[in-house]
């Protein structure tokens, strides 16, 4: 009597080509800030085994922490790293090295804080769209407190010179060997301001209507492109909610998708990376009757879509391919309660929730070996 031998595999699980990069799976670590640097910007040992862990656990793919731009306006987070000095390109290029000894791909996030930076250690004061004083306060877990600052407009010189970080550092990344970059759109920072209608109050062309806004973000892009080819891989992280507003969505619905996920498929992306902030995902993701902001990005872009928020349940990410609400999914709470999560789905091991405790006092990953060390001890 014959056996049926056949193995279902979860469909995460399956290879995947993200721009002409070869993928053992379709899953991806998010973007995650770790402000873990010794406050030079430059990546340390603790940050290479960091990212190296993901790799050894089975992530097919890695997304940096957003790094900084420029020695100017983009710092975040006092912690934060950069890619803008050689010692910083070079701690980046061993720790490139490390994870693609250990077999995964890593891609660079790009990131401009605009006005809600929390500390800049070159220059006191921010630079956004428009003057208006962010929402929210400061985030204890990445070294800031109390208000956020009124941020003076920007010229159309500090636009140029924003678009010139974005570009270089995007050179200094695939210098780094990096496998490609993503441009940070997403989460209230920069290039979101200039999305976001009650950020950006301008009357210019970077303004105004959706097309206006979306402007600064195709150029970016455009810039990009120009520096670095058009072969190599390129991405933006969007998102309706941001870090200190969690309910804004954008005015114009699926239309202003529309706009947005088109212009920047023109402009050279590579693929999209949809953010929801870890909330119920179909909550979030929902965009119009029966639409998710995924499916449309898709439809509209033609290019390969990451779903994010809420990813660490496996049956909900194989109904997110399954359904084909996106081609693949990143985690950023799972991934850091398992750094192993891949190889933990096909194996069919138990799954932890995740604990905020891994986030505090400060989202550093001293703060998360130490919660680790604590986990194993009970």
């Amino acid at each position: 009597m014959s056996q049926d031998t056949h193995i279902k595999i979860h469909p995460l699980l399956t290879s995947f080509s993200l721009a002409g990069i070869p993928l053992k799976n379709r899953v991806a670590v998010a973007p995650m800030s770790r402000v873990s640097t010794s406050g030079d910007g430059v990546p340390t040992e603790k940050m290479r085994d960091y990212y190296t862990s993901f790799a050894k656990g089975q992530f097919g793919m890695i997304i940096t922490e957003g790094t900084y731009t420029d020695q100017a306006q983009s710092q975040a987070y006092a912690h934060q790293p950069g890619i803008v000095t050689q010692a910083q390109i070079q701690a980046w290029r061993t720790l490139v090295q490390s994870v693609h000894t250990a077999g995964a791909s890593i891609f660079l996030q790009l990131m401009h804080a605009g006005a809600l930076s929390q500390e800049n250690h070159y220059r006191t004061h921010t630079l956004a769209p428009s003057a208006v004083l962010p929402k929210g306060e400061k985030m204890p877990e990445y070294g800031g407190q109390g208000p956020f600052s009124v941020p003076e407009a920007m010229s159309e010189k500090h636009i140029l010179e924003a678009i010139e970080g974005f570009a270089q550092s995007a050179v200094n990344a695939r210098d780094a060997g990096f496998d490609g970059v993503e441009v940070h759109g997403a989460n209230g920072y920069l290039l979101d301001q200039f999305i976001t209608n009650y950020t950006n109050r301008r009357t210019d062309r970077y303004g105004g209507s959706i097309k206006g806004r979306i402007r600064f973000a195709v150029e970016v892009v455009e810039a990009i492109r120009l520096a670095v080819g058009k072969e190599y891989p390129l991405g933006m992280r969007l998102s309706q909610t941001k870090v200190n507003d969690f309910v804004y969505r954008w005015p114009g619905g699926q239309k202003d998708g529309e706009v947005i996920f088109s212009a920047l498929a023109e402009a050279g992306v590579s693929y999209l990376h949809l953010a929801s902030e870890g909330r119920d995902w179909r909550k979030t993701a929902s965009i119009a009757d029966g639409v998710t902001i995924t499916q449309l990005a898709r439809k509209v872009a033609h290019i390969p879509v990451i779903a994010n928020g809420g990813m660490h349940d496996p049956s909900l990410a194989e109904q997110i391919i399954n359904e084909g609400h996106a081609d693949m999914i990143s985690l950023a709470r799972g991934a850091l309660v398992h750094a192993d999560w891949p190889q933990r789905v096909a194996q069919g091991l138990a799954l932890e929730a995740f604990d905020p405790e891994i986030l505090h006092p400060r989202a550093t990953i001293e703060n998360a070996l130490r919660w680790r060390t604590l986990r194993e001890r009970h």
